[in-house]
């Protein structure tokens, strides 16, 4: 008879009675991750306070969604400076005046979308993003929601004997897999990036399952079809529906997530119609 694995829970006895926050009122989107932040004009100048609440709500929930916004370029580089540094994606070009700024467009002569894997942002760099803030500009009438998926719950949910395994491990990550020098995206040369199997959550201490289908290619010393069925079981399991939350998009929603704990996966269901959102990406540091 197999072991009954218990889950653990996402978060302490102390956090399920939320955190009151001063600067907003927020709403959990589920019981895996998520929630919707209310009350709170992200283009106005932010406090030190409401940026620490912000960053507390994130490590707590790790996706926030603000709903009516009104986010020009340069208020998304302005948000996003305040939590950190921001990454210039070498692959795509962003905005003419705002280069953090990448623009995801898709036109009603687009018959496939941005991408339909789940990932995590540049976790093929050897420091990885800390997160992303990804806004509504123009959307269809129904379609495209993003799907978010827990990858500190996911790891729980393991054995104990399969986590001290995935412990040992680490994982080599590749952008070339998906991009090319071809239209907007520029090749430039990569060392190998490998990142633990299992990171630590520097602000949280969460132990993190950091692998993801889009990037991780195999594990160090193994080949890939040697490591295929054990990623494969990983990519699945990491993405079962009590893990995750799905996010559907407004005019004026943006969303800020944390890359270091969590995957997403953009659905591919508004072919023919057009969709602009604005994204920018915070830098972040080598996962431990």
């Amino acid at each position: 008879m197999s072991p009954t694995i218990a889950i653990q829970p996402i978060v302490s006895a102390e956090q399920t009675n939320e955190h009151t926050y001063s600067s907003f009122s927020l709403t959990p989107l589920n019981g895996a991750l998520g929630a919707e932040i209310h009350a709170l004009n992200l283009s106005k100048s932010l406090s030190t306070e409401v940026v620490d609440e912000i960053s507390l709500a994130l490590s707590r929930h790790k996706v926030l969604a603000f709903r009516n916004q009104s986010m020009k370029p340069a208020d998304l580089v302005n948000i996003g400076n305040r939590f950190g540094s921001l990454h210039k994606n070498p692959f795509v070009k962003g905005l003419p005046n705002f280069p953090e700024v990448i623009e995801i467009r898709s036109e009603e002569n687009h018959e496939k979308q941005f991408t339909g894997l789940w990932h995590s942002d540049i976790s093929w760099a050897h420091e990885p993003s800390m997160g992303s803030l990804l806004y509504a500009v123009e959307l269809p009438p129904t379609g495209g929601d993003t799907l978010f998926a827990n990858m500190a719950l996911a790891f729980s949910a393991l054995s104990p004997g399969f986590q001290q395994l995935l412990r040992t491990l680490r994982a080599e990550h590749r952008v070339d897999r998906h991009h090319s020098a071809k239209g907007q995206y520029g090749k430039v040369p990569q060392d190998t990036v490998y990142h633990p199997v299992v990171t630590t959550h520097p602000e949280t201490g969460e132990k993190i399952l950091f692998v993801n289908e889009y990037f991780t290619t195999r594990f160090e010393g193994m080949s890939e079809q040697e490591s295929l069925p054990v990623l494969q079981y990983l990519f699945n399991h990491s993405v079962r529906a009590d893990f995750t939350c799905r996010i559907q998009w407004q005019p004026g929603t943006l969303i800020f997530w944390d890359n270091r704990s969590t995957m997403h996966y953009a659905t591919n269901d508004y072919a023919g119609q057009k969709r602009l959102m604005h994204r920018v990406t915070i830098a972040g540091e080598a996962p431990t």
